[in-house]
């Protein structure tokens, strides 16, 4: 910044510094066997695999093949939960179903009468896809008669047995074929040949055991027909997603594509026009520093056309001139040669004119370089700069008065590049300070006044000359800017701009204004070297 007044300069105050951390120890490496390398190694190798797979993919094949994943993940999970939940709940009634019905004809002593059992009509245990047969202590078993009896082993006969009161579930058969789930409840069955001894008397009532046996061939069904219809929905869901995402990605990235469009013209005919932004996505914000990148390209190259154009004009005074010094020089040695005070005054306008033009070589190379940062900081301390540029200017300008204040302050920065800012202010100081007309003098009253103030980082170089006009305050520290004052005396217009370049090279400002009761006066602020990392 050229334009912030100098109250509002930081200062600075010593802060805690930060303690070094110390250093992490290494980790130990955990030993792995043979089999754990080659898992890990497969792992890598499938990984390194995909990542090079998608990256071979476009951003919207990728988009598209996101979302088919993901909504195909979605439905596996889900179907599989609904699959379970499903095949568990109807397990889990059928099961409750069984023992409640096992358990009441236990009770109601109807089945286990062995007369009204072998007597129940094929067609009405076959209708229900039920299973009923009773199972002795000894392992004898009976049902209905031209009926098949339901499964009855081991567990069975330990119910008959022991007269447990936990039934007895299993499942019995071959997986995708003939199988049922079967349970097993202690009951007391009437013999055949006592069904009316039974009925006056429990005594003649035998331990047993009450097998009842249902197939699983409907749930199986209803299961399969659940499976089909959960694939057929999850295939049409992860179809959908697909078309969904590439409907999506087509219509996302069509900014994209024209941003694509934008940046590729640019870069075959240069033109660096903003582009058009609309909405307020990320990649309308992307577009928005797109143009401002352009924007920041555009200035550089009218700045770097303006000073090509300046330097050129700048560069071809000087060069008119020890030209037409040296014709002069060479016509009047083809006459027979000047005389020796004149020879050698127009070796000192030549010998001027060079230095001038070295002067804004140099001044020119120095703007030209634009890096971000200074390429040779180092810890420097400011007050020493200042103080030899002192020293170097009183020397070139004798009959002026300096008032000079001086306080150590440290700046991270290149030294070269500091010095010489601080010269031209104080250059521009001294040339300003002194009268036209004016011949300075290292006797005699002093023909002007300069004041050098360096506190707390802040450097202030007033004058004793005319000041700025208002109008010429914005554009003092502008590349080959000059009043029309300044036209009158020798300078490229660069110094001050130089000056510019070299604060904001250093995180510093440059500000310029009238003193009250006095001439122009320039404020360089720079920060202290505890508040920037290096």
């Amino acid at each position: 910044m050229s334009q912030q007044h100098p109250k509002d300069f930081p200062s600075y105050a010593d802060g805690p510094q930060q303690p070094p951390q110390p250093p992490v120890p290494d980790q130990p490496v955990a030993n792995s066997n043979g089999n754990g390398n080659r898992v890990a190694a497969t792992a890598a190798r499938t990984q390194t695999w995909w990542n090079e797979t998608l990256h071979k993919l476009s951003l919207h094949a990728r988009v598209t093949l996101l979302a088919a994943v993901a909504v195909g993940l979605a439905v596996a999970i889900v179907s599989v939960a609904a699959y379970v939940t499903v095949r568990q709940q109807m397990y889990q009634n059928l099961d409750n179903s069984l023992v409640l019905r096992a358990s009441q004809a236990a009770q109601k002593r109807v089945l286990t009468n062995l007369e009204i059992l072998q007597n129940i009509p094929p067609d009405a245990l076959g209708l229900s896809d039920i299973q009923v047969g009773i199972i002795t202590q000894d392992g004898e078993t009976f049902g209905a008669r031209r009926s098949t009896l339901p499964p009855m082993g081991q567990q069975e006969l330990e119910i008959a047995q022991t007269q447990s009161s936990h039934p007895n579930l299993r499942t019995v058969g071959v997986r995708n074929g003939p199988h049922f789930r079967v349970v097993a409840v202690a009951a007391s069955y009437c013999p055949a040949e006592s069904t009316e001894a039974c009925q006056n008397d429990s005594r003649f009532l035998q331990p047993g055991a009450l097998v009842v046996a249902q197939s699983l061939g409907p749930i199986d069904q209803t299961l399969h027909n659940l499976g089909i219809v959960l694939w057929a929905f999850g295939l049409i869901g992860v179809i959908g997603a697909a078309l969904a995402g590439n409907a999506v990605a087509r219509s996302g990235l069509r900014p994209l594509a024209r941003l694509t469009g934008a940046v590729e013209h640019v870069a075959a005919t240069e033109d660096l026009k903003p582009i058009p932004v609309t909405g307020t996505d990320e990649i309308s914000r992307l577009a928005v520093a797109f143009n401002a990148m352009l924007g920041a390209l555009a200035q550089s190259r009218d700045r770097q056309r303006r000073l090509v154009g300046d330097a050129g004009h700048e560069l071809r005074t000087p060069l008119t001139s020890v030209r037409t010094n040296l014709d002069l020089l060479a016509q009047a040695d083809k006459r027979g040669g000047l005389r020796p005070e004149d020879r050698q005054q127009l070796l000192d306008d030549v010998r001027a004119q060079m230095d001038e033009l070295t002067q804004l070589i140099g001044d020119l190379t120095e703007l030209a370089r634009d890096t971000p940062q200074v390429p040779n900081a180092e810890l420097i301390e400011l007050s020493n700069v200042v103080q030899d540029a002192v020293i170097k200017v009183r020397r070139r300008a004798p009959g002026l008065e300096w008032d000079v204040q001086i306080t150590p302050f440290p700046v991270w920065g290149d030294e070269r590049l500091l010095g010489r800012a601080v010269m031209n202010l104080l250059d521009n100081a001294a040339k300003y300070s002194v009268p036209d007309g004016a011949e300075q003098r290292t006797d005699g009253p002093p023909v002007g006044h300069v004041t050098v103030r360096l506190l707390d980082g802040v450097l202030t170089v007033t004058d004793s000359g005319p000041g700025i006009a208002e109008a010429d305050l914005p554009h003092v520290f502008d590349r080959f800017y000059r009043s029309s004052e300044a036209r009158s005396r020798p300078g490229s217009g660069l110094g001050l701009a130089i000056v510019k370049h070299a604060a904001e090279l250093h995180g510093g400002m440059i500000y310029a204004r009238n003193a009250p009761g006095a001439g122009a006066q320039f404020t360089l602020w720079l920060p202290h070297a505890a508040t920037q990392t290096r």
